[in-house]
């Protein structure tokens, strides 16, 4: 029979901290009395007996003093440190200042690699650059995407505790998102230009991508303030053809605009001709007319002109 195991959430507690200056004080006064026994003790050791045991009650709270001195932490404005107490979860540090927490504690950061070698945990905002990737396109175009992410800890504990390395995590979830997203939605619009595009319709598409990336970032305890496309091409094997249809279609609806143009001046000239009663001219001549008119209008090249200095007929 199997079962089924479930992962441990740990939720975000505050740290037990005490104030660091009064702490600080607290130890240098530990440090003067240890000296002055240990001086005491050898001092007068020798002479009465009662003092020799100064000595090792100096040494002793000496020893104590420099433990509770390792307790000391430094939080810069939107810094934390998360802290485990013989394996278990103490809690989190999020306050900027002086503090003194229990000298035992130790601080994690999983990300510390990628992140050098402090174990505070940033909690500004930061901003994720993810590689170019190929993916395909709902047409089956293959594509190269990418996306800039910037993104913030905003639950220290299921940043350290919840995944193993919440960088490296948000970084895969990411290029996840992007194929999910990618798979929904055309390169460029269609034909009929009633539908959304990856290219066309940036604002919706950076949207649904940064919600898709937050429903997994949450886990995390990652808030995703912003997800855009940086960078968006057909692949290299079908750019080059791609190319030549977007052409064939500008060129298309160029030439679209030119006969609809054409065609317009051509009856405003037959209008103004008849109207003023300048020629009259029959079905025949009338069509020699709009004919010569369009291929002076449409052609790519300038009309050269033929005087006719006989008569038209």
């Amino acid at each position: 029979m199997q079962t089924k195991t479930t992962m441990k959430e740990v939720e975000e507690k505050s740290a037990r901290e005490k104030n660091g200056w009064v702490m600080l004080f607290v130890v240098l006064v530990l440090i003067a009395a240890s000296v002055a026994l240990i001086a005491t003790g050898a001092a007068k050791g020798g002479l009465n007996p009662s003092y020799a045991a100064l000595a090792p009650v100096g040494i002793v709270l000496f020893v104590v003093s420099l433990i509770l001195a390792c307790g000391f932490k430094t939080l810069q404005p939107n810094e934390s440190y998360v802290f485990t107490l013989f394996g278990k979860y103490y809690g989190s540090l999020k306050r900027d200042g002086f503090f003194w927490v229990n000298p035992f504690c130790a601080a994690v950061n999983p990300a510390r690699t990628m992140m050098g070698v402090t174990k505070k945990l940033s909690l500004k905002a930061m901003t994720l650059n993810n590689e170019k990737q190929k993916v395909n396109d709902e047409e089956g175009n293959p594509i190269e995407i990418s996306v800039v992410v910037i993104w913030r800890i905003v639950n220290t504990a299921r940043a350290v505790f919840n995944v193993d390395n919440y960088m490296a995590y948000l970084s895969t979830q990411c290029d996840a998102a992007i194929r999910q997203v990618a798979r929904q939605y055309p390169y460029d619009v269609s034909d009929n230009g009633d539908e959304k595009s990856l290219r066309g319709s940036a604002q919706e598409v950076a949207d649904i991508l940064r919600g898709e990336i937050q429903e997994r970032a949450e886990m995390a305890g990652i808030e995703i303030l912003e997800a855009r496309i940086s960078h968006l091409a057909y692949a290299p094997e079908i750019a080059a053809a791609m190319l030549q249809r977007q052409q064939a279609s500008a060129i298309i609806a160029a030439r679209q605009k030119i006969v609809e143009g054409a065609v317009s001046m051509v009856k405003m000239a037959l209008d103004k001709l008849s109207a003023e009663e300048i020629v009259t001219l029959d079905d025949e001549r009338k069509a020699q007319m709009v004919s010569n008119l369009l291929v002076v209008l449409c052609g790519n090249k300038d009309a050269q002109p033929i005087v006719n200095s006989g008569s038209i007929y």
